[in-house]
C-alpha cells in the first residue's frame, strides 16, 4: 500500500585481512575514520558527484525541450485506437482546453479523444468525491450529470443505500447529512494523474490516481480531517456528444511516505477549505 524509500547505509570496507571492523562515533579514536582516507579518494567522489549532476541537468533540459516541441497531441494521445493508449506524459500538457461548457456546475463537453476521456474521468472523480454527495438532491443531480443514461438508475440506487444516517454519523455529520454547528465538513478528491488503459472510438477505461481529504474541522471535532491515497478506475462511453461514466471502482494507493509537515489546527483547515476553490482538470 505504501511506497517507501529505503535509506542508504555506509560501506565499511575491510583491510583485506577478512577482519570485521566496527565504526565508532567521531572523536573516539577510530583508526579507520574518514580522516585517514586519501585526498585522491575524496576528489574522485566529488568528481563523480559533479558529473552526475551535470548529466541529470542535461537530461532534464532535453526532456523539457521535447515536451514543448509542439508534438503534444501525440504525447497525450490522438485517439488512434489501433495504436492503443499512449504512455502517461505528466509533464507534457497538450494546451487544448479540457471542456467547452458545464452541466449544473460540472464540467461537460469533453473532446472525443483520449485526452478528453482522461479529463472527463478526472473531473468526474472530483465531483463524485465532493461534499455535495452527502445531500440527496445534489447527489442525484451529480449522478445524472456524469453517468451514462443506462447506468443512472442502478448507480443512484446504490449510492442512496450507502449514504445513510449511520454513514453520516461515522464521518461526524448529523443524521440528515449536515455538519454540526461550528463545524466544517471536508470531503475533497484531488487527482494527481490519469492514465488511459484502454481507448476506442466510443469507449475508454481511465485510471485516476488521487489523494483525498475527509473529516470534520472544528473545535472539539472527534473526526479530524485526514488524507488518503487511492486510484479510481472509470469506464466511460461516448454518448450525447460527451464522455459519460458507465461504472467505476476504487482501490487504495499508491501512497507515498508521509512527510514531516506538522498538522494544522482545525481553524486553519476550515479556513483553507472555505477559502480555496477547486479546478477544472485537464490532461
Amino acid at each position: 500500500m505504501s511506497i517507501g524509500e529505503d535509506g542508504g547505509y555506509g560501506d565499511d570496507r575491510g583491510s583485506g585481512t577478512g577482519q570485521t571492523r566496527t565504526r565508532l562515533p567521531d572523536g573516539e579514536g577510530d583508526p579507520y575514520s574518514a580522516a585517514r582516507r586519501s585526498r585522491s579518494g575524496l576528489s574522485s567522489r566529488n568528481l563523480v558527484t559533479i558529473v552526475g549532476v551535470v548529466v541529470l541537468l542535461i537530461a532534464a533540459i532535453a526532456f523539457a525541450n521535447r515536451g514543448g516541441s509542439g508534438n503534444s497531441e501525440t504525447a497525450a494521445g490522438s485517439g488512434d485506437s489501433a495504436k492503443g493508449p499512449a504512455a502517461a506524459q505528466p509533464t507534457a500538457p497538450t494546451g487544448t482546453k479540457p471542456v467547452t461548457g458545464k452541466n449544473g456546475g460540472i464540467a461537460s463537453g469533453f473532446a472525443k479523444t483520449q485526452q478528453g476521456a482522461e479529463s472527463a474521468a478526472a473531473n468526474y472523480a472530483v465531483v463524485l468525491g465532493s461534499t455535495n454527495m452527502f445531500n440527496t438532491d445534489q447527489r442525484h443531480q451529480i449522478v445524472n450529470a456524469v453517468m451514462a443514461p443506462s447506468a443512472v438508475a442502478a448507480f443512484q440506487d446504490k449510492l442512496d443505500k450507502a449514504y445513510t444516517p449511520d454513514f453520516f454519523k461515522n464521518v461526524g455529520l448529523k443524521p440528515d447529512g449536515t455538519a454540526p454547528a461550528g463545524m466544517t465538513f471536508v470531503s475533497r478528491t484531488i487527482p494527481v494523474g490519469t492514465k488511459a488503459t484502454a481507448f476506442s472510438a466510443d469507449r475508454a477505461t481511465v485510471e485516476v490516481w488521487c489523494t483525498g481529504l475527509l473529516g470534520m474541522a472544528g473545535d472539539g471535532s472527534t473526526k479530524p480531517v485526514t488524507t488518503s491515497w487511492f486510484t479510481i478506475t472509470m469506464q466511460l462511453t461516448w454518448t450525447g456528444n460527451d464522455w459519460k461514466s458507465l461504472a467505476h471502482s476504487q482501490k487504495d494507493g499508491p501512497a507515498p511516505v508521509s512527510g514531516d509537515v506538522p498538522a494544522s489546527g482545525a481553524k486553519e483547515i476550515a479556513g483553507a477549505v472555505q477559502g480555496y476553490g477547486g479546478f477544472t482538470y485537464a490532461r
